[in-house]
């Protein structure tokens, strides 16, 4: 249980509003010029938080969409900049992919407010499937660990991860929780959601599953560790979960939008590249995106 020490840590620090620095994001008009100028290509392009757009084989995957301007009910915790891509600008989507249903994953609005719900495939994990049903999504795919599910050549498997699920204080882990893989001919893509370590879960997956030839690996919000919450990595794990499930590009996410924890908010990405280069990897392998910035793989 977490002591009175972390809620006032929480509450002061929401009071101090986070600048971005400019090197931290793109404005959408150019996110959005990058977007289209690499259209025939494999990208990723970070819309903040876990929510990226994969386009992988011509077929967009929004990841853990987070379009809100707040991930919390009252409005304290403020993201510190727009989403790289506004909702309403979006690509078509062709698949949503969710790892879990916290807040900062997966925002109703937009889950009710996307266009072409009908033709969206819908991949959650199990007891997520109402409430895409409730919201006028038809195709849709509840998966327990290691089931997977096809979009043509495209095949997406659910995978194990240590975390937790629940948008109030009364669900908690009533829905399921996971990691992803998504592969096609030309390439396979390792989505961590929110994930702490584990001494065997990684290997594991990087021996039924990998290797992958890049992967979206969490790196922030790991600074309550202090109050004894271990629900995410840190970077130095991160880069372990990277080199445990066989990942060629290593991709920092989850940091740099919300302040959720007690590190430093630009710490994440320096810890990160530090650990990759002292394990031998080139900074062509280890990616820190801007917000709206697209890269190609």
């Amino acid at each position: 249980k977490l002591g009175g020490s972390f809620f006032w840590s929480r509450m002061k620090r929401s009071l101090n509003k986070i600048i971005a620095p400019e090197s931290h994001f793109f404005s959408e008009a150019e996110a959005l010029t990058s977007y289209h100028h690499m259209q025939k290509e494999n990208t990723i392009t970070w819309i903040g938080q876990a929510s990226f757009l994969i386009k992988v084989d011509n077929k967009v995957i929004l990841t853990d969409p987070f379009f809100d301007e707040h991930t919390d009910p009252f409005g304290f915790i403020q993201r510190f900049k727009p989403p790289g891509i506004m909702a309403k600008n979006l690509p078509p989507i062709d698949a949503i992919v969710i790892s879990h249903n916290h807040r900062d994953h997966l925002s109703e609005a937009i889950i009710k407010s996307l266009p072409n719900k009908e033709q969206i495939q819908v991949l959650v994990l199990l007891k997520l499937k109402s409430y895409f049903a409730e919201k006028g999504y038809a195709k849709i795919n509840e998966l327990d660990w290691y089931d997977s599910a096809s979009m043509g050549d495209l095949q997406v498997t659910s995978l194990p991860a240590v975390h937790y699920s629940g948008r109030s204080l009364w669900d908690k882990n009533e829905t399921l929780w996971c990691s992803w893989a998504i592969s096609s001919k030309s390439a396979k893509v390792y989505f961590s959601g929110d994930t702490a370590y584990s001494a065997t879960l990684f290997k594991e997956i990087g021996q039924k599953i990998g290797p992958f030839d890049l992967s979206l690996i969490t790196i922030g919000t790991y600074g309550n560790k202090k109050y004894g919450v271990n629900n995410h990595a840190d970077p130095e794990e991160a880069v372990q979960i990277g080199i445990e499930i066989g990942t060629n590009i290593f991709v920092g996410m989850h940091w740099g939008t919300l302040d959720l924890s007690d590190e430093p908010p630009w710490e994440p990405p320096g810890r990160f590249k530090k650990t990759l280069q002292d394990a031998g990897i080139t900074l062509d392998r280890s990616w820190v995106l801007k917000i709206g910035e697209t890269r190609a793989f």
